[in-house]
């Protein structure tokens, strides 16, 4: 009986030494990042200097607008919002179907138990045995039985099809992580967006008002000098039709305004009203200093979690080439049962049976289905590094777009406020020739209407220089770095 036992133990040693050493040689491909050459990165950007970029730069990157309210809806919305919310759920899915390819490396254990009695229809004369069993009579029977089994089995990684399908699910979640990433980058850019397209209507509104009190009193002054004599009708309905224009741009700018906090409620959470009432009081538009470090553009291969995440889904598409490779080959298992029955339960221990069981399965002919699946997730994995190539140049376009953007608001702006100081010297001036007489209504007109596209133009130029910077900062992968949970490659 030992030695039974000592042959047993060495087969189950020799099968087990023998699966981990063809282990080692996991089919398929063995995954390497491509090398930015592969994927067409300058070495530098086309404009701006290639200052070195950390995340420290990145990570609360708005902070630097000196907000406090901006800054407060994107903690609400970080927390809360609803994008995030699914994205999250995701990852939670990626991560368990990391545990369940983890799950396939061990054995699978199975036990079943049953226990009952059984009658068979025959006068048992009404008499029982001590054990409650009918005795006697013509040859009826009650009689108990009582079982207990349990089955393992043990898939051997013999080609590496389970350590390639836990590579693949360990990318995928790496790349549900870097969604949750882009995602949170997302949404703290269109937050961004809607607080300053907010803020530039109020800006915009204060202007209109402003705008229509002024030119309230040209038309009170040209009705008063119409009744006096001094000029024709024309000068009181020129009056009267700007300001009627003025008024009419109110409410369109109201609309604006609306919309944007509406925007800003959603993004945050929660339902559209009651939500942004304190955002209503305008305040200006957000001022940040404009020297931004940009770096290299391979920074963007670290930066920007849309990038990575396209990366990871190469590594889990050339992982699933091995998959696919592996089950062209053998494939060996191992198992084992052991269990027991008795007709009383005290003896159910008295025999105990068993076995250990190995086998081996290949394919012969399946009409070339399995050699099919191979070029398939081969085709797929081509895909990915396209993908991923395009992902990256167009992190690369998004980066030259912003500075573009960036440096453009920046000279309009320089530009809109001379034009504003200057269009208000003449704004003035002519208010009090026309007073005096001196000049019509129609050239008063004219410095009201290009002073009032000049200090719109201005509004709408600061505004453009934070959305271009936020844009900026977005394009370069800001706004993830200090996430907790960050992604893990490993």
């Amino acid at each position: 009986m030992t030695e039974c036992k000592e042959k047993v133990r060495y087969r189950i040693a020799w099968i087990s030494g023998t699966a981990l050493l063809l282990t080692a040689c996991a089919a398929g491909p063995d995954y390497r990042p491509p090398q930015t050459t592969a994927l067409g990165v300058p070495p530098a950007y086309s404009q701006g200097a290639s200052v070195p970029l950390s995340e420290a730069d990145l990570a609360n990157w708005w902070t630097r607008l000196n907000d406090p309210a901006l800054s407060h809806l994107i903690d609400q919305a970080i927390a809360s919002n609803l994008d995030i919310v699914q994205a999250q759920a995701r990852l939670r899915q990626a991560r368990e179907s990391l545990r369940q390819a983890n799950a396939s490396f061990l054995p699978q254990v199975n036990a079943s138990g049953s226990g009952g009695r059984n009658y068979s229809s025959q006068d048992a004369g009404g008499r029982l045995d001590s054990s409650g069993n009918p005795i006697g009579g013509a040859g009826g029977n009650w009689s108990s039985s009582y079982s207990l089994r349990a089955n393992a089995s043990w898939q051997i990684d013999l080609f590496g099809e389970l350590s390639r399908s836990a590579e693949a699910a360990r990318a995928d979640l790496a790349a549900s992580g870097y969604d949750l990433a882009n995602v949170r980058m997302t949404i703290i850019s269109e937050l961004v967006t809607n607080y300053v397209q907010a803020r530039l209507a109020q800006a915009q509104l204060q202007v209109a008002r402003e705008t229509q009190t002024v030119q309230q009193d040209n038309y009170d002054i040209a009705n008063w000098r119409l009744q006096a004599g001094l000029v024709s009708s024309l000068d009181e309905q020129q009056a009267k039709a700007q300001l009627a224009q003025t008024r009419a741009s109110i409410p369109q700018l109201e609309t604006s305004l609306k919309g944007s906090l509406n925007r800003i409620a959603v993004l945050t959470g929660q339902a559209p009203g009651e939500a942004t009432r304190t955002l209503e009081t305008p305040v200006p538009i957000p001022a940040a200093a404009t020297q931004i470090a940009t770096g290299i553009p391979a920074d963007t291969l670290r930066q920007r979690p849309d990038v990575r995440s396209a990366e990871r889904a190469l590594a889990a598409a050339t992982a699933r080439i091995g998959v696919a490779q592996a089950q062209l080959y053998p494939s060996l298992g191992i198992s084992g049962n052991i269990g027991t029955t008795s007709n009383a339960f005290k003896d159910l221990f008295d025999l105990v049976t068993g076995g250990v069981f190995a086998n081996v399965a290949q394919v012969i002919f399946d009409g070339g289905r399995l050699s099919s699946q191979v070029r398939s997730q081969k085709a797929a994995a081509d895909g990915a590094f396209a993908f991923y190539k395009q992902s990256v140049l167009t992190a690369l376009e998004d980066v030259e777009n912003a500075m573009a953007a960036l440096a453009s608001a920046q000279a309009r702006k320089a530009e809109f406020q001379t034009a504003f100081e200057a269009s208000n010297n003449a704004a003035t001036m002519a208010r009090s020739q026309y007073q005096s007489g001196l000049i019509d209504f129609q050239t008063l007109s004219n410095s009201e209407s290009t002073l009032l596209n000049a200090r719109n133009s201005l509004a709408s130029a600061q505004a453009d220089e934070i959305l271009a910077i936020a844009q900026l900062y977005n394009a370069l992968g800001g706004g993830w770095q200090n996430m907790e949970n960050r992604p893990n490659e490993q």
